[in-house]
């Protein structure tokens, strides 16, 4: 099949319900990096965004929001229809994460599985969704204890998706730090873990990424620290 005959699938492959030989011939297209095809995906993932971003509330019938959960391979009849939305944005993700770059399968499936875990309102949801989208968003991985992956954009900011985080007593909450090259820590913003230890955190706004050395985080009292006092439980280089 031609690009402009794939052109109008990548909505329905984007949301995870192209099949049969036109999904095989997207997945052929995006595997060799043609830029007609991945050009068309973004803009796919970006109407899908402004869709689910722009939906009005709304009761739909028992048995439409079972038809809507079970494309999503989600059974459990007591969410609520905004938790689908998010379910439906959660997949997109998860799509993108997997079929962006090959080589990074491993790590971005990681990522994958732990934001489609992390449980957080709608905004947060596309929040994150809109980040990923953005061609120059650059991503490293980690993988000792906690694991999952940094995504840093230089006009958005630092994204951090993570799993196997350490469960936290009262009184203790995560804090991120970015980490200038030959520079002292700052603060990047506090998060919480879901109890299955998945998390993900963004710090929105402009980041100088020729001078960023390192992201961190550390577990430090409820109110966060001006300066780590804990050793980092996850310390990533970054260099691009």
């Amino acid at each position: 099949m031609t690009c402009e005959e794939l052109r109008d699938m990548y909505e329905l492959y984007a949301l995870g319900l192209l099949e049969g030989e036109e999904k095989d011939e997207a997945d052929a297209h995006l595997g060799r990096e043609c830029p007609t095809c991945r050009k068309s995906l973004h803009a796919a993932l970006a109407i899908n965004t402004m869709l689910i971003a722009n939906s009005p509330a709304a009761a739909p019938s028992s048995k439409l929001r079972r038809r809507i959960l079970a494309t999503v391979g989600i059974e459990r009849s007591s969410w609520s229809w905004a938790a689908a939305l998010a379910a439906v944005c959660m997949l997109a993700v998860a799509l993108w994460l997997g079929r962006q770059e090959r080589e990074r399968g491993k790590e971005l499936a990681a990522a994958r599985d732990t934001l489609m875990h992390v449980q957080g309102d709608r905004d947060k949801m596309l929040e994150a969704f809109r980040f990923l989208n953005q061609p120059e968003t650059k991503q490293v991985g980690f993988q000792k204890g906690p694991r999952g992956n940094v995504f840093v954009n230089s006009r958005a900011g630092v994204m951090m998706i993570a799993a196997n985080l350490p469960k936290l007593s009262g009184g203790w909450i995560f804090e991120m730090w970015l980490i200038p090259k030959g520079g002292a820590p700052r603060p990047a913003g506090l998060f919480t873990a879901a109890d299955s230890g998945d998390a993900f955190h963004i710090l929105s706004g402009p980041v100088d990424i020729a001078s960023l050395g390192a992201v961190a985080v550390t577990i430090e009292p409820e109110a966060g620290s001006r300066a780590p006092t804990s050793t980092p439980i996850i310390a990533v280089p970054v260099a691009f």
